[in-house]
């Protein structure tokens, strides 16, 4: 079992520690296990949509039959009223169903083995590591000292959000941070500007604790920003988009239930 030495730091930012943070950040990147875990992960909290089956159908409207000169499509009855030739029923007609509609009955989920999703969390956990991916993933990381990047356990206490930016400005996060928030700015190209998502939502740091003493409260507000308990880490946390590589910020805890945590998936 290969070893991996790394310096712990203190909110200032000076290092006050060293710890082994074991062979999980020697895991060899797998890109492509990478994405097929993001996209299983995706399909998998995909809620299945579809139209009543009975939208367009709530009609007793039938076809006049032939012999009349008119079009044998299914029209609503009523000889003496304002609608007693208009269509029904019909794709084409006015209040008709739908041509092809989606059906609520589709299975969207997608199985992906056991030891693929915990290679593919390992490796995206790696990458975070690798200071040329997370540099080839848009992330500002000139003034950062060392990757992976651990914090003492102090972070998870901190309750103000001026705070954390303090802590970022030390360890030289918050060039990346500035970078989402212009990011943020920028409004989408398209029809999604009229859907609820006008602007788009770039991704800075993520923070990886052990417990939430009010850090999670704290740094919610920032751009780009996501804070997650260890034991609720995920490959989309750490691969957005399948782009594996992303700049995140570990307290010494969380890097020490990490290796246990993963001990636990393989053997359930």
């Amino acid at each position: 079992m290969s070893s991996f030495i790394v310096p712990v730091y203190d909110l200032k930012g000076k290092e006050i520690d060293k710890i082994d943070v074991g062979s999980i950040f020697t895991t060899p990147f797998r890109p492509n296990m990478i994405k097929r875990s993001v996209l299983a992960s995706r399909r998998n909290r995909q809620i299945p949509y579809g139209v009543d089956p009975r939208a367009g159908k709530k009609t007793s409207a039938e076809s006049w039959g032939t012999g009349r000169g008119a079009a044998r499509i299914p029209r609503v009855k009523g000889s003496h009223t304002h609608s007693a030739s208009r269509g029904a029923l019909i794709p084409f007609a006015v209040g008709g169903r739908r041509t092809h509609p989606p059906s609520g009955f589709q299975n969207f989920k997608e199985k992906i083995n056991k030891k693929e999703k915990i290679l593919a969390k390992k490796s995206a956990i790696a990458a975070t590591a690798n200071p040329v991916l997370v540099e080839s993933r848009g992330h500002i990381i000139e003034e950062i000292k060392s990757l992976p990047l651990i914090i003492s356990d102090e972070l998870e206490s901190l309750i103000k959000t001026n705070e954390v930016q303090v802590v970022f400005q030390n360890l030289g996060l918050s060039y990346d941070l500035a970078k989402a928030k212009r990011r943020n700015s920028q409004i989408r190209p398209g029809k999604g500007k009229r859907r609820g998502r006008k602007y788009k939502k770039g991704k800075s740091v993520l923070i990886v604790i052990a417990h939430d003493y009010g850090v999670v409260a704290a740094a919610r507000n920032l751009p780009g920003v996501d804070v997650v308990v260890v034991d609720q880490l995920n490959i989309e946390h750490l691969a957005p988009g399948t782009h594996a590589g992303r700049l995140t910020l570990w307290t010494k805890s969380a890097i020490s239930n990490l290796n246990e945590l993963l001990i636990e998936e393989v053997m359930n």
